[in-house]
């Protein structure tokens, strides 16, 4: 499979419309992870499934990218990255077509895990794919472009997938994905770039990689920060509701998702030139955010822009760590960015048991705190990782 030559490529220029592919990429990526809570109630009852087993249908699919990333990066190293991709997305679309047709439970688990071992190998080789068809002064660059799919499916493509399966059934919904899907693998037969793999040697093998400080530091970085934000996250809705916030987890999940697509513009333009300042605001503004909640509760304005804060901060949480990790060798950039996507799927593991067990014993407040404590450490390993988050080389 790596006998495919590889296409010439241009590194003088940005390519605007390859990486706002990859970014279509991301987006039905983290649709395909994330639909079933939306529509959770639907599939429950049609299925027969109790609430355990209907959140597995989201836990298995992380687990599965979170346990195979590694190994399975590893093991496609020498594919052509254009060919894997193409791959990848047609296992996707297979997850999401079979689940829409079929209504035996374990069929559906096995193709949610199967969904979840496609991502754990696509999250890390775009991001790697991506910084390999640029120079690396636009290495951040491209990583924030690719990953912007991620936040602009959260905050638009949830609410639209989500109402399709509401209004649609969730059935529809799971249809309309794998056929978008379907239509992105095509644009990509015809628009990516063909590019070689890479050989593994023990050089570059996830446990030399390990051994690299900065590496070490970034995976600290990743830790604090998804365990900060998701821990949160995951239970946004009793937040909410604690703070009996005007207009609602409407309002407050649309000034969230404002302050997101402000962020993703924000990555975009300065991920390059500026990624350690970006990591130290992230934390800050998370720390804010989460202070506001505290001291303001539900405030009608000042609760809201609470939320915009948060979103802010939130946004850029994949790029930023995918671009640091990415800066820290030279080849092999998917082994050292599988890595990071690794430990960032265990991380919201981490976040969704400890934020659960501090909300059955305390109250939802007790969440913010529990933000705040992991993100001031993290503002001051930012503040004095000058060299891990230094400006990208020329």
């Amino acid at each position: 499979m790596n006998k495919k030559k590889s296409t010439a490529i241009d590194k003088n220029y940005f390519p605007w419309a390859i990486m706002i592919l990859m970014s279509s990429v991301t987006f039905v990526g983290i649709l395909s992870e994330l639909m079933p809570s939306g529509v959770l109630p639907q599939m429950m009852k049609e299925l027969s499934l109790n609430e355990v087993q209907g959140g597995n249908l989201v836990g298995y699919y992380a687990l599965a990218s979170a346990i195979f990333s590694i190994p399975l990066i590893s093991a496609t190293m020498h594919y052509n990255r254009k060919l894997l991709l193409l791959l990848l997305l047609g296992g996707f679309a297979i997850s999401n077509f079979v689940v829409a047709l079929v209504s035996d439970y374990a069929i559906v688990v096995s193709m949610r895990v199967f969904g979840g071992i496609c991502a754990g190998i696509m999250w890390p080789m775009i991001a790697a794919y991506g910084m390999r068809l640029v120079s690396p002064k636009q290495s951040g660059k491209a990583v924030a472009v690719i990953m912007a799919g991620t936040t602009l499916g959260i905050s638009l493509g949830m609410p639209l997938m989500t109402w399709i399966g509401d209004n649609y059934g969730w059935r529809t919904e799971f249809i309309a994905i794998a056929i978008i899907i379907l239509a992105i693998g095509v644009l990509s037969v015809f628009m990516l770039p063909s590019l070689k793999g890479e050989k593994l040697t023990r050089e570059v093998s996830p446990f030399a990689m390990l051994k690299i400080k900065a590496v070490q530091m970034v995976v600290l970085f990743t830790v604090l920060g998804v365990v900060a934000h998701y821990g949160v996250y995951v239970y946004i809705a009793s937040l909410i509701t604690t703070l009996e916030i005007a207009g609602g987890i409407e309002m407050a999940l649309i000034m969230f998702g404002l302050g997101s697509l402000l962020s993703v513009v924000i990555a975009i333009k300065h991920t390059d030139n500026h990624l350690q300042l970006l990591t130290i605001l992230m934390f800050a503004l998370l720390i804010l955010a989460m202070t506001i909640f505290l001291v303001f509760g539900g405030t009608i304005g000042i609760a809201h822009f609470g939320f915009f804060l948060w979103g802010i901060s939130f946004g850029p949480l994949v790029a930023l760590f995918q671009a640091a990790v990415g800066r820290q060798v030279e080849k092999a950039k998917d082994i050292a960015t599988s890595i990071q996507s690794c430990i960032f799927n265990f991380s919201i593991m981490i976040a969704t048991s400890i934020g659960g067990i501090l909300l059955s014993k305390y109250l939802a407040m007790s969440l913010p705190v529990l933000s705040i404590a992991l993100a001031v450490p993290g503002l001051i390993l930012a503040i004095t990782a000058k060299k891990t988050l230094a400006k990208a080389k020329a």
